[in-house]
């Protein structure tokens, strides 16, 4: 195993996160651009492929634990049931390996499970520079424009670390230290083992303090080191909503960031939201007030927006997508969608095919350059390759107890104000008339008509509606029409 590869990587996830004002989600759960804050760590931990990464979960860790199994399968648990402070979960999370018969051998590598931000690259620094200076515990810093509420940072003339001093106990000069803790540190794992077992919980909370090792670890003769991260907010923690929207606008920035210098065109950074998972392709277009969730995808020249959110949606090349909400769709190449569209699961939309304005589309798949240009429901429905349905048709496919699918064929023109009666079908090339309720097959190339006759029942006006501006407006014309 490299020096630069971790024996394991412990996530700190335990704490209750009083601050954040829940009565649902633990405050590790939380989502911040796609993923979970307990992700984010998990997700920044597996980028240095650790031989072993164990999560310490407490506080309503039922949710935590589910959470992990779903999204993260290959990650482990140890569970702190009380909670005692960072060092007594340390010695949890090294308690439940040794039990495996896993004790860490090498780096071990302690992080948080509310820090977002954290990259792996940052932790890979880290791990380094713990490697290529031979520390016995290396501290990830931060230089922070104001270090008001943090331990600061205390280094000896070697540049090592003599202390982290809490601001409560620092002096005027201590306080105007700019470095400060993050909560993120290297260990070797034997030594930390052996410090951990000499903390106390001599303090005003009675807990077991990690920190407390470094001091340990210093008066046993080794050396503490400290590596400043690249950037300061990679260190920040989320206590309360406030930091937790502040963390989330910071990732969006460099997510957006990174979209553009990948050949994104993002006209509105400000007011457009990318998540984590979501791809994208050069020459893509992203107008203002766009959200793109999940494992969204953008194919090369598309153009998505304005106002259009996008969750688990696939837009191919070319493609223009205004005004829409779509959530599990797939959008083919040079398609067109809105505006004021909605695709919902499982809507497929081939080449070149159209879902226009006030079009809802649901578990249905339109063929090569098929369009349902305005005001219609698509639901459990075939439709074939350039085929028209009218404005104001709908597929009528539920029952109240099942749902039923229509197939209309290729090259079909149906009229407005249809309603096709599930299960039925439409067969190629043939037409439906205007007002039509569809409730059997119609045949390849027929007219599927299905109304009732008009009739006009004369004086109808002025004897039910009599003295309304109706009523005089059909006599004044009655008396034009006379004379």
């Amino acid at each position: 195993m490299s020096a630069n590869t971790p024996a394991a990587v412990i996530v700190l996830a335990a704490g209750g996160g009083t601050r954040m004002k829940s009565r649902k989600l633990p405050k590790v759960l939380h989502p911040v651009c796609g993923r979970t804050l307990v992700g984010h760590a998990v997700a920044a931990a597996q980028e240095l492929t650790p031989r072993q990464l164990v999560v310490v979960v407490g506080h309503q860790r039922e949710l935590v634990e589910a959470h992990l199994a779903e999204v993260y399968p290959g990650v482990s648990t140890a569970v702190q049931l009380e909670q005692k402070g960072t060092g007594h979960a340390v010695r949890t999370a090294l308690a439940e390996l040794a039990s495996r018969g896993e004790r860490p051998e090498g780096t071990v590598v302690i992080t948080t499970g509310d820090a977002p931000l954290l990259t792996g690259a940052t932790l890979a620094a880290l791990v380094a520079a713990h490697a290529g200076q031979g520390n016995a515990a290396t501290v990830l810093t931060a230089e922070v424009p104001d270090s008001t509420g943090y331990g600061r940072i205390l280094r000896d003339a070697s540049d090592a670390v003599a202390a982290i001093v809490e601001e409560k106990d620092a002096t005027e000069a201590q306080r105007a230290v700019r470095e400060i803790n993050s909560g993120v540190f290297a260990f070797d794992a034997e030594l930390l083992g052996e410090a951990l077992a000499k903390v106390t919980t001599d303090n005003s909370q009675g807990e077991e303090y990690l920190t407390d090792t470094l001091e340990i670890l210093r008066t046993a003769g080794h050396r503490v080191g400290a590596v400043v991260a690249a950037d300061h907010r990679d260190v920040l923690g989320i206590n309360d909503r406030v930091q937790l929207a502040e963390a989330r606008r910071i990732l969006n920035a460099r997510l957006v960031e990174r979209a553009m210098r990948e050949g994104v065109t993002v006209v509105d950074p400000a007011t457009t939201w990318f998540d984590v998972q979501v791809t994208y392709e050069p020459d893509a277009v992203v107008l203002p007030g766009t959200q793109l969730h999940g494992a969204t995808h953008l194919g090369e020249g598309c153009e998505v927006g304005p106002n259009s959110t996008l969750t688990d949606t696939t837009v191919g090349a070319g493609a223009s997508v205004s005004n829409t909400t779509s959530i599990g769709a797939e959008i083919g190449e040079l398609a067109q969608v809105g505006p004021y569209a909605y695709l919902r699961p499982g809507a497929k939309l081939a080449r070149k095919a159209k879902a226009g304005t006030y079009v809802e589309i649901k578990n249905s798949e339109l063929g090569e350059g098929a369009k349902v240009p305005h005001l219609s429901y698509i639901g459990d429905a075939t439709i074939g390759a350039h085929s028209n349905i009218g404005a104001a048709s709908v597929t009528v496919n539920y029952d109240g107890v099942n749902k039923h699918r229509t197939t209309i064929g290729a090259h079909c023109r149906t009229g407005s104000d249809n309603m096709f009666i599930a299960p039925v079908t439409v067969g190629d090339g043939a037409y439906t008339a205007a007002g039509s309720v569809i409730t059997n097959d119609v045949p390849p190339g027929a007219l599927g008509v299905s109304r009732a006759q008009q009739r006009n029942i004369a004086g109808w006006v002025a004897r039910k509606r009599p003295g309304t501006d109706s009523a005089r407006a059909a006599a004044e014309a009655a008396g034009e029409q006379q004379s």
